[in-house]
């Protein structure tokens, strides 16, 4: 599997927690195990001309994500392939973290992979099953350490 993480974001992190959360996740959706996925870590410059050229929304964000293969889960026995690309914002993340900066980043790399993989919160119901779904993989990915 190819998790390439690259942190331009100037924002010191455990960028081990977050491969092995992304690992865990990508086992726990059923994707294959020699997936690729591209984690950037920006600050909040960056991420701000990438929410308004990709969602054309002012000021920065937490996550952004960039599907590729339009897999979905439970799709291993299609074979690899490259999942796509999660942009984190630390700096972003770090203000809105309620259980510290390094569980805020490890929920976020799984919202940005869910997404990846065809998940959204656009509605209540769908908002609902994608937090529940994110928290139990945190949870259980915490769980196994």
């Amino acid at each position: 599997m190819g998790i390439e993480l690259l942190n331009e974001s100037g924002f010191t992190c455990n960028e081990d927690s977050l491969r092995s959360v992304t690992s865990f996740a990508i086992k726990e959706m059923g994707l294959h195990p020699d997936c690729d996925v591209e984690i950037s870590l920006v600050d909040e410059d960056a991420i701000s001309a990438l929410h308004v050229q990709w969602m054309d929304l002012e000021g920065p964000t937490d996550v952004l994500s960039f599907p590729m293969d339009e897999l979905t889960p439970h799709s291993a026995a299609e074979g690899p392939g490259i999942i796509g690309d999660i942009v984190l914002c630390p700096q972003f993340a770090a203000k809105q973290a309620k259980n510290g900066v390094e569980t805020e980043l490890q929920l976020l790399t799984i919202h940005g992979l869910l997404h990846c993989i065809g998940f959204d919160h656009a509605d209540e119901k769908d908002e609902k099953v994608m937090f529940a779904l994110q928290e139990k993989i945190l949870k259980d990915w915490q769980g196994q350490a």
